[in-house]
């Protein structure tokens, strides 16, 4: 410390020694350039006049300007060391103003002499003139010693901070999903690429509503993978947004397929633009678990309150109710009639003729018995709890708009089949989604139970609006379904949406097992999930003391959010930030991102202009659709006319 405030003092006084040489050799210019007026007024001495001599002969005074350059240097000289009280509010423009001012001043003041006049006049103004500039110089360049330079300072947002170099190469393959981007280091904008080497590890796509889920990322997983021929199913929940996209990318990518797949649409709006197909297909339900699931499926979607009370009694009974309902039109005639519109109608018949018709199947003795117990012991109460909650949930489905496409067959729902490849879409409409949602629900279901199968085609399943539906065992899908080659795509507004729908437990595994993070726009708890999930980059910090004595900058680094929550919250629409899984023969060292993706949209615009409508299946008259609808009922006497021989 003490030979710190030596060398210290010993600066200061060299810097002193300069500037007082500098003003030395300025009062020496002055005599000497104004020495005929010095010698008439009797101010000039022996000794000074041979130190003029002497110092003449250097060439200092050769000419007027020398020795003022000369002065000036020294005096910049010395403020290069100068070490002023630093000020906060110190401004870099007032002292500009001042050395703005004063090197004129100091620089042009010689031209005085060429004014006519008294010579004492202009001697006086000169000095005057070159004096105030000096004087300028110097109040400048202390100013610009007090200046605080941070090198953060301005960056308020720590923006530069939280930059971090990106994948800027295209890494595709067979599979892949490649979304150019371009994002900010350092205050420089780069192109990059948003790379899904792997999409079977599942991708997650979150965003409120407005962030650009669907306009800068689903449509692309869909027209990406439609080139790359994979066999699709997506839901559509705004139908027919991604319907349309779906079926013209096929249209102009169909002749790339060796196999080529055919287009099918579930639609419960306009039934002249939607196939028919049975979830409960009776070639697809090889035993009662199949049975089991497909119930649970459909009363969960239509209880979505039950999802969180799994287990429990009043839970329970109806899900193995419907289970037997189902498993005995299953065995009845090779499932003649097994379809759900016969599951609601069946479940309607007085309990004396139900529980005497379920008793004709041994297999589904055990689950019958508790209902036909209750029923025997006059414990309506109980029964009616048991079963009522089933009978009025279904019956919300019983419409003949619903009975006619879940009735018909049309198509299989095993879309990957090599065989038979197929690309469905299955549209909601956000008005009826309680309702469609459920009856959606079975399908994916049933879609899930055939695609998650080895040795099929590559396969690609995209939900849009996620939580909308429900589907027991995501987590199974998403763990088991790479190796088959099946691609799972979940889009939802926010984690405490799926928290809602699906239950605390299933919401975080479904937000920890996926590989690769696609989100937007997010607050709250998301944005503090998936600022965890990113990590931590190490950056710059800068502090600064100021004291009477002396003012200390400090610099250090330390390890902070790469991408903190309120930079999730406050992304701009087009702005997304995530994570990507990599491959063993494909490594993706920088897998975070924070970007934002770059659409083409006059070409989007231009190609949507030329999309075509999805065409008209069939022409469908309303009778035909109440026909099928009493038919189906029908059905459900003529059962029970030959089970139980009563009209």
């Amino acid at each position: 410390m003490a030979a710190n405030t030596e060398n210290e003092q010993a600066l200061q006084k060299i810097i002193d020694f300069i500037r007082l040489l500098s003003i030395a050799i300025l009062i020496v210019h002055f005599y000497f350039f104004g020495y005929s007026f010095w010698q008439d007024e009797g101010y000039t001495l022996v000794v000074t006049d041979q130190i003029i001599r002497s110092l003449s002969a250097t060439g200092l005074f050769r000419e007027i300007y020398i020795s003022k350059l000369f002065s000036l240097g020294l005096l910049l000289t010395s403020l290069i060391g100068v070490k002023g009280k630093k000020d906060a509010d110190a401004n870099a423009s007032n002292a500009l103003y001042f050395i703005i001012i004063g090197l004129p001043l100091f620089l042009l003041s010689h031209f005085l002499f060429k004014i006519q006049g008294a010579e004492g006049i202009r001697i006086a103004g000169y000095i005057g003139l070159t004096s105030l500039g000096y004087v300028f110089i110097l109040t400048g360049g202390t100013r610009i010693s007090r200046l605080l330079q941070l090198k953060l300072r301005n960056d308020i947002f720590n923006k530069l901070n939280e930059s971090f170099p990106q994948e800027e190469r295209l890494l595709e393959n067979e599979y892949s999903i490649n979304l150019p981007a371009a994002y900010t280091i350092k205050g420089k904008r780069r192109s990059s690429w948003i790379n899904i080497i792997n999409p079977f590890r599942s991708s997650l796509v979150i965003g409120t509503p407005g962030a650009g889920k669907s306009y800068f990322v689903i449509r692309h997983i869909i027209t990406q993978h439609i080139r790359k021929c994979f066999t699709m199913f997506i839901y559509d929940f705004k139908y027919d947004d991604l319907s349309r996209i779906t079926y013209n990318s096929l249209r102009k990518n169909y002749r790339h397929y060796k196999m080529k797949p055919k287009f099918f649409v579930i639609n419960f709006e306009d039934l002249s633009r939607s196939h028919r197909c049975n979830p409960l297909d009776p070639t697809t339900m090889v035993d009662i678990t199949d049975a089991t699931e497909s119930s649970r499926t459909i009363m969960l979607g239509l209880n979505r309150d039950w999802i969180k009370k799994q287990g429990d009694f009043f839970v329970e009974s109806p899900i193995n109710f419907v289970t037997a309902i189902i498993w005995f039109l299953r065995k009845y005639e090779d499932g003649k009639f097994c379809t759900l519109p016969h599951v609601i109608e069946l479940m309607q018949l007085d309990y004396p003729n139900l529980f005497n018709l379920l008793r004709t199947e041994r297999e589904i003795e055990v689950l019958i018995n508790p209902f036909e117990s209750a029923f025997r012991n006059n414990a309506m109460e109980q029964l009616e709890g048991q079963i009522a909650s089933a009978k009025i949930g279904m019956a919300r489905l019983s419409s003949p708009q619903l009975y006619y496409v879940l009735s018909g067959n049309d198509f299989t729902l095993d879309i990957n089949n090599p065989d038979d490849p197929k690309i469905v879409c299955m549209g909601n409409n956000p008005q009826k989604q309680q309702i469609y949602g459920a009856v959606l629900s079975l399908y994916i279901s049933r879609v899930i139970k055939l695609v998650n199968k080895k040795k099929q085609q590559k396969c690609s399943l995209v939900f849009d609006e996620f939580p909308t539906i429900y589907f027991n065992g995501i987590d199974s899908l998403i763990a088991t379904a790479r190796a088959n080659k099946v691609a799972t795509t979940l889009a939802v507004q926010d984690y405490s949406q799926l928290k809602k729908d699906y239950g605390r437990d299933q919401a975080e595994v479904i937000m920890n097992i996926v590989g690769n993070v696609i989100s937007g726009q997010v607050v709250g708890e998301t944005a503090k999930l998936l600022s965890e999930r990113f990590g931590k980059i190490v950056q710059e910090r800068e502090s600064i003391s100021i004291n009477a004595a002396d003012t200390s900058v400090s610099r250090s680094t330390q390890l902070d959010s790469a991408i903190p929550p309120s930079k999730i919250a406050s992304l701009s629409s087009g702005e997304f930030v995530g994570t990507v899984s990599d491959d063993p023969d494909q490594k993706i060292e920088l897998k975070v991102f924070h970007a934002e993706i770059l659409n083409d949209h006059d070409a989007i615009k231009k190609e949507e202009e030329g999309y075509k409508p999805i065409p008209a299946i069939r022409k469908i008259s309303h009778y035909e659709i109440q026909e099928n609808y009493f038919r189906i009922k029908e059905d459900i006497k003529q059962i029970t006319q030959s089970k139980l021989g009563k009209p």
